[in-house]
């Protein structure tokens, strides 16, 4: 058995079929026709573009239009040209096509993975896809044939790019295995939309599976059997049929309230990065957004995103959601996001740096015109503002000083706005954290960002393989501190949220509604299979459970219990 990161739920079962994917190699001259090289670059994009379009109608014609967005997403990025004109002008100093392609798409990929954050991660993959398909069709080399695989194939590859996923069929596919990869990735939102099981970070896993053996990929627990014996195979067959038929209900809970066994009202609300995305989370039933990540806007742009262009957006978002509501997150941006027209500082440290609502408040021109945007789009449904970042009360009340001047001057404008916009603010940090009390004074809601309050509590930067094991929202002390900020929150009569990753994981979940959590953000993809697994438990049973949980001194403790409760749940 091996064990990996859980990232497609599912139970598939089926014969391997190893991807191995040609290596590009090509000649590292100095080439003097610069002209015929940047006519075969020109070429090259035309044939990639065509290539990515095709994918894209198939994509649309097989899953949906919102996902084809991410295919037409690099049909943009190999029309702009920030990310072409380097490539040129390494030609005209007298690098190949292939070379220039290389030198400059490398040097943005490890910028944007560089960042630590799950948007310029994806950034970094798409980056990543663009660089092989140029290079591919540069050097002449073919694409791995995936779509004419039999029936009952599992895919393992190294990693798992958006050009193989895109030409996968669903109907022969059905479990994915990688080495590498993360769980946020455009190619993985796909798989995810397909509904293929999958589990990533399995490493030497292309060596060690062959061709035609048999394997079960475990996509909700992380686990692959290759070679599984009699009895191993037989027990996942039966649990195959038990998840299909649990999938199966899922269905009727997309109308209903998000209630625990024992009537405590919740809500499930979805997490969304663009406008388009909202569509998807309000057909997923999510009673609300409860985080729009408000950064496509300027990561989207060769220049500051005006105040119409911002305010267009949000209302569509809003408009889409047809009166639930929108919480929208300011520019959660600073020194490690590489945007060219904002002419970020270098950082040595820009995790704890000029970044979130501290760059907001030291570019308040740029600020205002969000806020402005933000509430001119409240006056279409219900908009709340959501600060990013927080370490301080400090912070929380020059946001809402520079709201109520907004108000005064769209007033004075006698343009229609959100009069009475609720301002929280996300508590990611443990500074923050130690202060919810003081912080719930002045906030009218709180989220409970864990990816960030994860990292920065355990000292783990999450993208560090030799400590990733660290990086857990079941260690003892990110659970005391989770309690800490709802208790908080509840002592002070505002909502409290959560938006990060842990909001939808099972294990978790009957921790979170003992300490009292009310909203659940999470991919629309998992809204129903939270609010189902919320209506599994009573708050006595999640009570007597977070007892245990929290005398435990360890997360493998913690973990241990936990699972053994989930699965009898």
């Amino acid at each position: 058995m091996y064990k990996g990161i859980a990232a497609s739920g599912g139970i598939g079962i089926g014969n391997v079929c190893v991807v191995t994917e040609q290596e590009l190699t090509y000649d590292a001259v100095i080439v003097g026709d610069a002209v015929s090289e940047k006519k075969r670059l020109d070429e090259a994009r035309s044939d990639l573009k065509k290539k990515i379009k095709e994918a894209s109608d198939t994509v649309r014609s097989r899953i949906g239009s919102s996902e084809s967005q991410i295919l037409d997403g690099h049909l943009l990025m190999l029309s702009d040209p920030e990310l072409i004109k380097p490539i040129v002008k390494k030609i005209d100093e007298g690098f190949s096509a292939e070379a220039a392609t290389e030198a400059v798409l490398d040097g943005f990929i490890k910028m944007f993975r560089d960042m630590d954050d799950d948007l310029m991660s994806q950034r970094a993959a798409d980056i990543k896809d663009i660089k092989t398909g140029l290079l591919k069709t540069l050097i002449g080399v073919k694409e791995v044939d995936v779509e004419n695989v039999p029936q009952g194939t599992v895919l393992v590859v190294k990693e798992l790019t958006l050009s193989v996923t895109s030409r996968i069929k669903r109907e022969n596919v059905v479990g994915i295995i990688t080495e590498e990869g993360g769980i946020t990735s455009h190619s993985l939102i796909l798989a995810r939309a397909l509904e293929i099981p999958a589990v990533l970070g399995i490493k030497g896993i292309t060596d060690v599976a062959k061709d035609k053996d048999t394997v079960i990929v475990d996509g909700s627990k992380g686990l692959v059997h290759l070679k599984p014996d009699d009895a191993t195979y037989y027990e996942y067959v039966d649990k195959k049929e038990e998840y299909i038929r649990k999938e199966e209900l899922l269905a009727t809970y997309i109308d209903k309230e998000t209630i625990t066994a024992d009537g405590i009202k919740c809500r499930v609300y979805g997490n969304i990065g663009s406008p388009d995305e909202a569509v998807r989370a309000y057909e997923h039933g999510s009673e609300g957004i409860g985080l729009f990540r408000s950064e496509f806007l300027f990561m989207e742009n060769n220049h500051m995103p005006s105040e119409e262009e911002q305010f267009v957006a949000y209302k569509e978002a809003v408009a889409t959601m047809k009166g639930r509501p929108v919480i929208i997150r300011t520019m959660d941006i600073g020194g490690d996001k590489e945007i060219p027209y904002l002419n970020l500082k270098k950082e040595s440290n820009p995790f704890l740096g000029f970044r979130g609502v501290r760059y907001s408040l030291g570019n308040k021109d740029s600020f205002r015109t969000q806020l402005r945007a933000i509430m001119r789009a409240g006056a279409f449904g219900k908009v709340k503002i959501m600060v990013p970042f927080v370490t301080c009360i400090d912070e929380l009340q020059e946001v809402r000083g520079l709201v109520k001047e907004i108000s005064k001057e769209l007033e004075n404008e006698k343009v229609s706005f959100e009069k009475n916009v609720e301002i929280g603010c996300m508590i990611e940090t443990p500074s923050a954290a130690l202060i919810a009390d003081i912080l719930a004074e002045e906030a009218d809601f709180f989220s409970i960002g864990t990816n960030d309050l994860i990292q920065y509590t355990m000292s783990v930067d999450r993208g560090n393989g030799d400590v990733s094991y660290l990086y857990s929202a079941l260690q003892p002390s990110v659970l005391r501190s989770i309690k800490n900020i709802i208790e908080s929150g509840k002592k002070a009569g505002i909502p409290v949220a959560m938006c990060g990753e842990a909001a939808s994981d099972s294990l978790l979940l009957p921790l979170l509604i003992s300490f009292g959590l009310e909203e659940y953000s999470v991919n629309p993809a998992d809204v129903l299979r939270t609010r189902a697994a919320i209506a599994g438990w009573s708050k006595k049973d999640a009570d007597e459970l977070a007892e245990k949980v929290l005398s435990l001194r360890s997360e493998n403790e913690v973990r241990e219990i936990l699972e053994k409760a989930v699965d009898r749940s």
